[in-house]
């Protein structure tokens, strides 16, 4: 068990290709995380992407070698700025050791990166094959799932709205000054306990745009993207508090492009999303435009819907999409919380 050096890309790309078959059922020797979706209406393989042009400085490959074949994989994506690191690829030939296998390697992702200072090991599997029993005996802990949903370019594309039209309904690029709001808008749509484990800060929300992917979700760490942008909904009126906040991912080459929507329980985002999917299509216009030679097929957009935010996914449906996988979230923290001073009523005795 070792990290990858150049001389095992190829047999690392091909156990990568078994894992995740073009027609996204793999194949049946291996076991993998079985990420994100079982569909044939998405190349898994093409969400992993594994080839080096596609690996970020931040990816970290282990091996495990027996008689000098690789026969199992993990690939680690490294958030520096938060100090997170994600499994995102834990693959193993299933001769009747894949388990232990996947385990060690496992194993020797956390040895890593607590060496190197990580705070928080992420990973969303599929709760199949064992996954969440070997990530729990690993330390880790589910703390929700996720509803993977796609819509296919055959839907159609959505009615371009300008930026007027926007504004008229509250929707406007979001702005580092948004940060505080956000979060009050993240915290009021999520549970207290999921907040205390992803334990965003405001200097995460004021990063919002360029190629900053907070909030994280099962997608995330798999898609590669040429530019990332974020919108918000907000109330008319005085204080006009943020109702919804959406998240535009456009994706290089033949991936999917993304969308993640966050909402108030008692507003209905369907305007914000329609508006992100008319960015994503103008986007794609203006690609095949500056392109000097056409481009494939498109591949759709993908989105997510974490449990505790339905109805969301309805509304989502509304717009053509449709739900084709379900993942479990798990989370391992090393570091120790500690109580911070604050300042509390005098007592008088």
């Amino acid at each position: 068990m070792r990290a990858a050096r150049l001389t095992d890309l190829a047999a690392v790309v091909d156990l990568s290709r078994l894992s995740h078959g073009g027609d996204g059922t793999g194949d049946g020797r291996m076991r993998t995380l079985g990420l994100p979706v079982a569909s044939g209406n998405i190349s898994v393989f093409s969400l992993f992407r594994l080839p080096l042009g596609a690996l970020l400085p931040n990816d970290l490959l282990y091996v495990y070698e027996e008689r000098g074949r690789v026969i199992g994989l993990a690939r680690v994506e490294h958030e520096s700025l938060r100090n997170e690191w994600t499994i995102v690829e834990l693959d193993a030939i299933d001769n009747g050791a894949a388990g232990d296998v996947r385990f060690r390697l496992v194993q020797q992702v956390l040895r890593d990166g607590s060496k190197r200072g990580g705070i928080r090991f992420h990973v969303a599997c599929a709760d199949m094959g064992g996954n969440v029993e070997l990530l729990m005996q690993a330390g880790f802990a589910r703390y929700g799932e996720e509803y993977v949903l796609y819509r296919s370019a055959d839907q159609g594309p959505i009615p371009a709205i300008s930026p007027t039209q926007a504004a008229e309904q509250g929707i406007r690029p979001a702005v580092p000054l948004d940060a505080l709001q956000l979060d009050r808008l993240y915290r009021a749509s999520t549970p207290a306990p999921v907040c205390l484990l992803e334990d965003y800060r405001l200097p995460d929300w004021e990063r919002q745009g360029g190629h900053w992917r907070v909030p994280r979700s099962s997608l995330t760490p798999l898609l590669r993207f040429a530019d990332v942008e974020a919108f918000v909904q907000e109330a008319s009126g005085a204080g006009q508090e943020l109702l919804a906040f959406c998240q535009v991912g456009v994706a290089k080459e033949d991936q999917p492009d993304y969308l993640r929507v966050i909402a108030r329980a008692d507003h209905h985002p369907s305007d914000l999303i329609a508006y992100g999917l008319s960015f994503i299509d103008e986007q794609k216009r203006t690609r095949r435009a500056d392109r000097a030679r056409p481009s494939r097929s498109d591949p759709g957009v993908v989105s997510v819907v974490r449990s505790y935010e339905m109805p969301l996914d309805r509304r989502l449906e509304e717009q053509g999409f449709t739900s084709v996988a379900v993942v479990s979230l798990l989370m391992k923290e090393v570091a120790e919380r500690v109580t911070q001073p604050a300042l509390v009523p005098v007592a008088s005795r």
